[in-house]
């Protein structure tokens, strides 16, 4: 039985919560809802990532000024007299 202590103990520390499992059966059920669940929470994490960079160029440049410097604002910046 050390076998299935030790890997009651590793879902237990997957899942991060205690639980009792009986059979090797509701075991592997328990491990197969662990998965399941962070396969969503992985996915809905993604797509939040995909939403948040494609409307990150507009942020962007509502926040700064993003034309291009001429080269007369580039000497005065950098402190070149010609």
């Amino acid at each position: 039985m050390v076998g299935t202590a030790f890997s009651t103990r590793c879902l237990e520390r997957e899942a991060g919560m205690a639980r009792s499992i009986k059979t090797a059966e509701a075991e592997e059920l328990a491990r197969s809802l662990a998965r399941l669940a962070r396969e969503r929470a992985r996915r809905a994490t993604e797509a939040d990532l995909r939403a948040r960079l494609a409307s990150l160029p507009g942020h962007l440049r509502a926040a700064y000024d993003t034309r291009p410097v001429s080269r007369e604002e580039w000497n005065a910046a950098a402190g070149d007299d010609g």
